[in-house]
């Protein structure tokens, strides 16, 4: 009662008053509530399961006829996260524009929480982001992609027939900002696993991470959507899994409910073929044995490569 209550805004004792008016309405005890935590009634589970087809009917009908109103969509907000800005904006502004001809687009990049800040600031529509709101009530989450953090190190400073995290902690560590997302998330990870790294350098953009781990022949933890990026310097490094517990990063795309139909479904789908065609064979190309961590939501995924030595950064 105490959370329905708080979800609703409203408070314990009205919600329980709702209740009992409906139990009066359809004659029948719907909640026992000597059950500890309170359960449903056989005729409370009824009611339930026809409630859900009743509001799934409305949902259709709602999403049906925003549709409808899209057809005069004045404007529509972009912001997409500079790791896949290059390759799926301009493929989906062009899808978009086939559906509404007269509506205006515009789109931008940057780092995922810039993103994400925007759309809980109305100044964008639609965003694909790797940090969701933290409140997410609100908004449609629709998974992209999931993708492994790897090292990357200079070429040749590490000797794969000794102890790779040894060999790490006399090298130069090359990160991103706590600032960052990326940052954050990397360092959360770090922490977990009692990994105590001195801080030398710290860069906001991938490409500089990489070039500074190629000149000062160190090393990075990034992804490999991050490497696609920086193709200048991938001949002067190697990728290789981590030598310690992995972990990922997730890619969404978001927006709020309600409001745009069926289109931000319709948008997810289209980014997850682009990811797929575009991206993600250029990405196992350089981790093959990451394959089958390199997933995109709801596509088939090729076995992975085992590979443990490291892959040149073609």
């Amino acid at each position: 009662m105490a959370v329905a209550a708080e979800q609703l805004g409203a408070s314990a004792s009205a919600v329980s008053q709702q209740i009992s008016n409906l139990e009066r309405s359809v004659g029948a005890r719907l909640f026992d509530r000597a059950a500890r935590p309170i359960a449903l009634t056989p005729a409370g589970a009824l009611l339930c399961s026809h409630a859900h087809r009743i509001l799934e009917a409305v949902g259709e009908a709602r999403s049906e006829l925003m549709e409808l109103n899209l057809s005069s969509l004045p404007a529509l907000r972009l912001a997409i996260i500079d790791d896949l800005d290059a390759t799926i904006t301009p493929e989906l502004v062009a899808h978009l524009h086939k559906l509404y001809p007269r509506c205006c687009f515009t789109a931008s990049s940057g780092r995922s929480d810039d993103m994400t800040d925007a759309l809980l600031r109305r100044e964008a529509d639609v965003v694909v982001s790797g940090e969701p709101p933290q409140d997410i009530s609100a908004f449609d989450l629709f998974p992209l992609l999931r993708e492994p953090f790897v090292l990357v190190s200079a070429r040749g400073v590490i000797d794969d027939r000794r102890d790779i995290s040894e060999q790490l902690m006399a090298l130069p560590f090359v990160s991103y900002p706590d600032s960052l997302p990326i940052g954050r998330t990397i360092a959360r990870h770090l922490r977990r696993l009692r990994i105590v790294l001195p801080q030398r350098y710290a860069f906001e953009a991938t490409r500089s991470v990489l070039a500074m781990v190629r000149n000062d022949g160190g090393w990075a933890i990034t992804t490999p959507l991050g490497l696609l990026d920086s193709e200048r310097f991938r001949a002067d490094l190697e990728v290789r899994p981590l030598p310690f517990v992995g972990f990922n990063r997730s890619i969404q795309l978001i927006a709020r409910r309600d409001e745009l139909g069926r289109l931000p479904e319709k948008l997810a789908e289209l980014c997850r073929d682009l990811i797929l065609q575009r991206l993600r064979p250029a990405a196992v190309e350089i981790a093959p044995w990451a394959a089958d961590q390199i997933v995109v939501h709801g596509r088939e995924v090729p076995g992975a490569i085992r590979a443990p030595a490291a892959v040149p950064a073609k």
